[in-house]
C-alpha cells in the first residue's frame, strides 16, 4: 500500500469529524472514504468502489492510512473501546456500523497533536485517556458524553438556554445536555423523527406557540423518556423579560438612545419591536443570532429569567436518562 500521509491539520480535522455528535454510520463512512480517496495512492479506488466496499475493509484501509501518517505505533486500545462504548450507548447501531467503530486508530498519538483551543468533542477525546469519562465531563464541562438532546427551532434558544440553565444552577456542559437548533418548526419534526429512530437517549423538544400542528406530528412518536414543550405565548424571544431586553439594547447602543419598557409593550411580539427599534435608529438590520449573543452577555441576575424559562429548565432537568 502506497499512501500520501495526512498532515497534522488533516488528522485533527478527521478526528474532529469522527467525534462530533452526529449519526455514527454516516460520519464514519464520510471520513473514511475521504481519507481513502485523497490519501491512498496505491491501490487506487473510485468513489463507486468505496460505496460497494465492505465496511470491514473500509475501516482497515482508513485506519492504516491514519496510523501510517503518525510517528508512533498503535499500542493502547482504551480510547477506541471507550469511543465504541459511547457511540453504542447513545445510537442504535447495526453490526456493520459496529465494524467501523471497532478500529485501531492511534488516538493516543493524535491527542498529542491537538492544540490548546479545541472544540468540546476533542476535549472529551483527550479525557478518554484519563479517568471516568462522565466524572471528567462533570469536572471539565465539555458536554461529552452526551446524555440528553434539546431540539429547538432556532439560534436564540440554542444560544440562551445554556446561559439561563447556568443561572438556575444547571450547567448543560457538565451534565451532557446537547442543544440542536433545527432551523424552523418543520425541520424540528424531521430531526425528531430521525432522533426517535436512531437515538437511545432522551430528546426534549421545544416549540413556539404557533407550532401546534408540528406538536401533533411529533407527539405520536414520543418515546416514554422524551418530552415536548409548546410555548405558552409567541416565540422564545417573547419569554425574555422586558428588563433584560432593555438592558441589552441600552448596553449595545451605549445609552445613546434609551429604550422604554412602555414602547416595547406596544408591539404584538418582541421580535416585531426589535425589528422596528433597529430600523428607526439607523442600526443594522435586526438579526436574531447577533441579538441572542448580545443578550447572552447581559444575563447576570435571577431577574433575567422569566417564569416560563425557569419552568423549561426544570423540565429539561427532570427528563430522565433511560439507563
Amino acid at each position: 500500500m502506497k499512501i500520501k500521509p495526512l498532515t497534522k491539520e488533516q488528522l485533527i480535522i478527521s478526528t474532529d469529524r469522527l467525534t462530533r455528535f452526529k449519526e455514527t454510520e454516516s460520519k464514519y463512512l464520510r471520513v473514511f472514504k475521504d481519507i481513502i480517496l485523497n490519501n491512498l495512492i496505491e491501490p487506487k479506488f473510485k468513489k463507486s468502489d468505496l460505496d460497494d466496499m465492505e465496511y470491514e475493509k473500509l475501516k482497515d484501509l482508513a485506519q492504516d492510512i491514519i496510523n501510517s501518517s503518525l510517528d508512533e505505533k498503535f499500542e493502547d486500545s482504551l480510547i477506541n473501546q471507550r469511543l465504541f462504548d459511547y457511540e453504542n450507548s447513545i445510537f442504535k447501531l447495526d453490526e456493520n456500523t459496529k465494524k467501523l467503530l471497532k478500529n485501531k486508530i492511534n488516538y493516543k498519538a493524535i491527542i498529542k497533536l491537538l492544540p490548546e483551543d479545541i472544540p468540546l468533542n476533542l476535549q472529551y477525546l483527550k479525557a478518554l485517556n484519563k479517568g471516568n469519562p462522565t466524572e471528567e465531563r462533570e469536572k471539565e464541562a465539555f458536554c461529552f458524553p452526551v446524555e440528553k438532546v434539546i431540539l429547538c427551532e432556532g439560534i436564540t434558544e440554542e444560544t440562551l438556554l445554556p446561559e439561563f440553565a447556568k443561572l438556575c444552577g444547571y450547567d448543560f456542559n457538565k451534565h451532557g445536555i446537547y442543544v440542536v437548533s433545527a432551523g424552523g418548526k418543520n425541520q424540528v419534526v424531521k430531526y425528531f423523527y430521525n432522533f426517535a429512530d436512531s437515538l437511545k437517549i432522551p430528546v426534549f423538544v421545544l416549540l413556539d406557540k404557533d407550532a401546534g400542528e408540528n406538536f401533533n406530528e411529533i407527539k405520536p412518536k414520543l418515546r416514554k423518556f422524551d418530552k415536548i414543550h409548546l410555548l405558552k405565548s409567541g416565540e422564545f424571544e417573547d419569554l425574555l423579560p422586558d428588563s433584560l431586553i432593555i438592558k441589552t439594547l441600552n448596553y449595545e447602543t451605549q445609552n445613546i438612545s434609551l429604550t422604554s419598557i412602555e414602547s416595547l409593550n406596544d408591539y404584538s411580539s418582541k421580535v416585531e419591536f426589535l425589528e422596528e427599534f433597529f430600523k428607526h435608529r439607523g442600526l443594522h438590520d435586526f438579526k436574531k443570532a447577533e441579538f441572542a449573543h448580545a443578550v447572552k452577555n447581559n444575563i447576570n441576575s435571577p431577574d433575567d429569567i422569566s417564569e416560563e424559562i425557569s419552568e423549561i429548565i426544570k423540565e429539561i432537568k427532570g427528563t430522565k436518562v433511560p439507563f
